[in-house]
């Protein structure tokens, strides 16, 4: 990797994890849209590096906030989520055997329809949803945390609207998105699907998300929470589109 395509990586994990601090979300859908946009790493390395810096992120989040997770309702989503994320990871295997315009399409399609989902505004439940609703939405997390490791949106729409105190729906989301991260990494190396040589340049990504998360409770912008969501829906609206038209018209053309 040269130093140019080293420092376009680092830049976009540090708007990535300043992103996901102020929000919430985000992390993985704007390092993979980021990385599909510029090509600096294959797609399939940069589902393994989002991986990586999930886990760095709830390693923080999680040091002191590890009481507050809701275990009655993560255990549901967990678990499904578990069992579909091999589903995901083999829908994966296929496309980037078949075409890198299908997993830029793909992906692209993902990034826009969850910036639109996660722009709506969950409206708070009376009572808590019921188990089998917590599998579903675990169920469609999983295959999308196998493709590109980017499981956030469904849960993040269902757990905020539980009647739950917010550190604890913080708390949980992070430990499901960890632990899938986690089993993720464990069917790419049980798998022997070992990253390109150019992968390894970017775990300097690492102290870079560490860094950009300190950053951000620090030295917050003057933007309001809602001026802040509003920017990292545009920026990942405009960068799904930017992936899945190209992509989507190549693929139209070549079946003509």
């Amino acid at each position: 990797m040269d130093i140019q395509s080293l420092a376009g990586l680092l830049l976009i994990a540090a708007i990535a994890a300043y992103s996901q601090t102020l929000t919430g979300f985000a992390l993985g859908l704007i390092m993979m849209g980021g990385i599909g946009l510029t090509g600096i790493i294959p797609l399939t390395d940069a589902a393994v590096l989002v991986s990586i810096l999930v886990i760095v992120n709830a390693a923080q989040v999680l040091a002191k906030g590890w009481r507050d997770i809701a275990f009655a309702q993560a255990l549901p989503a967990l678990a499904a989520s578990l069992v579909f994320l091999g589903l995901g990871y083999f829908l994966l295997g296929l496309m980037a055997s078949a075409s890198l315009d299908w997993l830029k399409a793909v992906l692209g399609v993902v990034i826009v329809a969850s910036s639109i989902q996660l722009s709506l505004k969950p409206q708070a439940l009376p009572q808590l949803s019921s188990r089998a609703s917590f599998i579903g939405f675990g169920a469609v997390a999983g295959v999308m945390g196998g493709l590109f490791s980017t499981a956030g949106p469904p849960l993040i729409y269902h757990f905020y609207r539980q009647p739950l105190k917010p550190t604890a729906v913080r708390e949980t989301l992070v430990a499901i998105f960890a632990t899938n991260a986690v089993v993720r990494l464990a069917l790419v190396a049980g798998a022997g699907h070992l990253p390109s040589p150019s992968f390894w340049w970017g775990l300097l990504a690492i102290p870079v998300v560490i860094a950009s998360t300190t950053l951000a409770r620090r030295y917050p912008p003057p933007l309001s929470p809602l001026a802040m969501r509003r920017v990292a829906f545009l920026l990942l609206f405009l960068s799904g589109l930017s992936l899945a038209i190209p992509a989507i018209l190549k693929l139209s053309a070549a079946a003509v």
